[in-house]
């Protein structure tokens, strides 16, 4: 059990401040979920999760119901989910999640992004192995005992219980677990009665590549208009 400090942003929550943006990423994750196992979040782990994190981001109940009934529509978008790897400037290594429909255009768009921005698109597997993939819940830490949650969970793939601070100055517990086991803690949280904030796979870098403040402006540069693109779901990167 430890503490993190959760200013950097490697997902959308951190530093996305357009609410549009926040609500077509939730808006692609909706379809993707409800083509794959149904519109009922009941039988519907996938689609249980992906409301959860649109509550997180305040998105209107009737914008998630709607969302889900245009994905049940024959015309509705039929989303790829790519992943696309990179460097940015000083060797920072950039992991890049899309929900595209047109990855001609994606990939044409990410690499004048990173060529602009100092960086550069690369090849499968040029930065995966700097990376590892997990599971990452957020529960609100009011009415929580650490202790006692971790007891709980040990034996549901939890890896990690962690405290951290919200952009809003709220204390929350994190939640780590390995992707493998990402179904097996949001059961157990369910199964306790606890409905997390937000429930996310993430990519952690293994180890993090700490930069002078004036190198660091031009990697968050990248890191923001990448997160700008139309198909971009996340941005992950192994910046200290």
């Amino acid at each position: 059990m430890g503490r993190i400090f959760e200013a950097r942003k490697h997902t959308m929550f951190a530093r996305w401040d357009r609410m549009s943006k926040q609500f077509a990423r939730i808006g692609k994750d909706i379809t993707i979920a409800v083509k794959a196992g149904g519109p009922d979040p009941a039988g519907n782990p996938q689609l249980r999760r992906v409301i959860q994190n649109a509550r997180a981001i305040n998105m209107p109940k009737d914008k998630v119901e709607s969302a889900i009934k245009r994905a049940l529509g024959k015309d509705s978008t039929d989303f790829a989910e790519l992943l696309y790897e990179g460097y940015g400037p000083h060797g920072i290594a950039l992991m890049v999640e899309t929900a595209t429909d047109n990855p001609t255009r994606t990939v044409a768009n990410l690499r004048t992004i990173f060529n602009k921005g100092g960086g550069n698109l690369g090849n499968s597997g040029s930065v995966t192995f700097l990376f590892r993939r997990v599971g990452v819940f957020r529960l609100a830490a009011e009415g929580l005992d650490e202790d006692e949650l971790e007891l709980e969970l040990i034996d549901h793939g939890l890896e990690e219980l962690l405290s951290s601070m919200s952009e809003n100055d709220e204390e929350q517990i994190v939640l780590r677990s390995a992707f493998s086991d990402f179904g097996l803690l949001q059961k157990a949280l369910e199964d306790n009665d606890l409905t997390p904030l937000s429930a996310e796979a993430e990519y952690l870098p293994l180890t993090s590549v700490e930069l002078p403040a004036d190198q660091v402006e031009s990697v968050l540069m990248l890191v923001d208009k990448l997160e700008q693109d139309e198909d971009v779901q996340k941005v992950f990167h192994n910046l200290a």
